[in-house]
């Protein structure tokens, strides 16, 4: 009798996608408290901002290592805000037993935090004209503040659906947040100088 090989041992003990990712590489790690199980990968993002090359280091089972090995590969020649996606998305963490769920998620963070290591980096190393706040969709400071300024944005969520910001691995939330501080402040500093939102006393007409 023929034995089906099992796809979890396979992927656990044929080594796929495991070590180090093409220098230079920037990495994510995840853990549970409740298993004990530690998850790290790295990425590599070409001049495109692809994902050229991804591994990982794992102590966990198996389905922690099949999970992973999967996840890698809908990644890899994937842009990193595309990457992002992926690993915020409930659809492709349905193809595990109810109970292991736990394990694709652990991927799926370390694979993230990994993106936003890439996206700080990208960021601080940014020589533009103009600061650049969104790495995955390439968004300046100055855009997002001419949407906020153009259409009245208050929200992060509201300035994605303007410019794309913060659609991405959201590692520039805080950013885009202190951008809509700023720009509120500065609003109502005006309104305080008698603009609208203010109790104006008026003169009193002669009579």
């Amino acid at each position: 009798m023929q034995v089906q090989p099992d796809p979890e041992r396979e992927f656990y003990f044929n080594g796929k996608h495991v070590g180090e990712a093409e220098a230079p590489n920037f990495v994510g790690r995840a853990a549970s408290l409740e298993c004990g199980a530690v998850m790290r990968i790295s990425i590599h993002v070409d001049e495109r901002q692809r994902i050229t090359d991804a591994r990982f280091k794992a102590a966990g089972c198996s389905t922690l290592v099949a999970s992973t090995v999967s996840l890698i590969e809908k990644v890899l020649g994937k842009t990193n805000a595309e990457a992002a996606t992926i690993a915020q998305s409930v659809e492709t963490m349905g193809d595990v037993e109810s109970g292991r769920v736990d394990c694709l998620a652990m991927a799926h963070e370390a694979l993230l935090a990994a993106i936003r290591s890439y996206s700080d980096s990208a960021r601080n190393e940014w020589e533009g004209d103009e600061a650049l706040i969104c790495t995955c969709f390439c968004v300046s400071e100055r855009t997002i503040e001419r949407e906020i300024e153009t259409h009245r944005l208050q929200t992060i969520a509201e300035v994605t659906a303007a410019c794309n910001a913060g659609g991405g691995c959201r590692s520039c939330y805080p950013l885009i947040e202190d951008i809509l501080n700023s720009m509120g402040n500065e609003e109502k500093g005006k309104w305080g100088k008698g603009g609208i939102g203010e109790n104006v006393t008026l003169p009193m007409a002669n009579s």
